[in-house]
């Protein structure tokens, strides 16, 4: 029987169906989106090095470099689909990387928070950082510990391997849960906001609420598209290694791929540290990160 025990190339014995996507992952879009994630990597790097906003830098860094990682993996299972180094690769790192991107988008908020006026907040600034990365982490690990398990079961080992996707699905739900309950803090917050102070231009003068809108609409964007992300990510797992959705590449390069590499231009092109002062220069402001 066909499996990553045996198989190393493909072959009759070996067919690319048989593995657990089913095909050649498309060499042109996995390459697109290794060297995409990869630069938005280095960009993360040099504007978190220039603003010394070492947390946020962290989290973003680590999370578009783990994606290009697991691109590159994608890269090699099209010279190889049964590459089984490749196959683990990119299965550990495209299912962590979009944790740390969220963590990212917590932090930023965090920091809006504190520019536009804490006193409207439900929560306090910092516990949206405490709180939400804290979960952030525990998904990470659930996710972590699920892909481990996975990747490291033999194909005899079909009760480990569906243990290991369990996991992944509760870290990945508990990750949809969690942006939820962080996305309806964060409406309430505005409306708050708004019906007590009117708009940003009237609390911050016209010079500085653009950029505040700006990093405000990158923050939701980044959001959103993570959490569409997140959604498809539990159906694709729930069906089981090498269901038919796993199986169509067009919906994970669209659903996961452009979903994730929205979110990161986003914070990169529209970098938190050029509009929130509580973000730059870290140890230097009382409150940053």
């Amino acid at each position: 029987m066909a499996s990553y025990d045996v198989c190393t190339q493909v072959s009759e014995l070996c067919p690319v169906e048989a593995t657990t996507y089913g095909y050649y992952p498309n060499y042109g879009g996995n390459i697109f989106f290794a060297v995409f994630f990869g630069l938005c990597g280095v960009f993360q790097l040099g504007f978190g090095i220039y603003f010394r906003s070492w947390t946020l830098m962290v989290a973003l860094a680590v999370g578009t470099l783990l994606e290009m990682a697991g691109y590159i993996g994608r890269v090699l299972m099209n010279k190889n689909p049964w590459d089984n180094g490749a196959f683990k690769l990119q299965i550990v790192c495209i299912i962590l990387g979009p944790t740390f991107i969220a963590a990212g988008i917590y932090l930023t908020l965090k920091h809006v928070i504190l520019s536009l006026g804490p006193e409207y907040s439900r929560l306090k600034p910092k516990l949206f950082t405490w709180i939400f990365i804290g979960c952030d982490i525990g998904s990470l690990i659930l996710q972590a510990a699920g892909g481990g398990v996975a990747a490291a079961a033999g194909s005899d080992q079909l009760d480990l391997v569906n243990a290991g996707n369990n996991i992944i699905i509760t870290g990945i739900a508990f990750q949809v849960a969690t942006m939820s309950v962080c996305g309806l803090l964060a409406l309430e917050y505005f409306v708050r906001y708004i019906r007590q102070r009117g708009s940003v231009e009237k609390s911050l003068g016209n010079g500085d609420g653009w950029r505040i809108k700006l990093v405000i609409f990158a923050d939701v964007f980044a959001y959103f598209t993570v959490l569409i992300r997140c959604i498809y990510r539990i159906p694709e797992m729930a069906g089981g290694w090498g269901n038919p959705l796993m199986q169509r590449e067009d919906e994970f390069l669209v659903l996961d791929g452009m979903m994730v590499a929205l979110a990161c231009l986003s914070l990169t092109a529209l970098h938190p540290g050029f509009s929130l002062p509580s973000l730059r220069k870290g140890r230097k402001n009382g409150d940053a990160a």
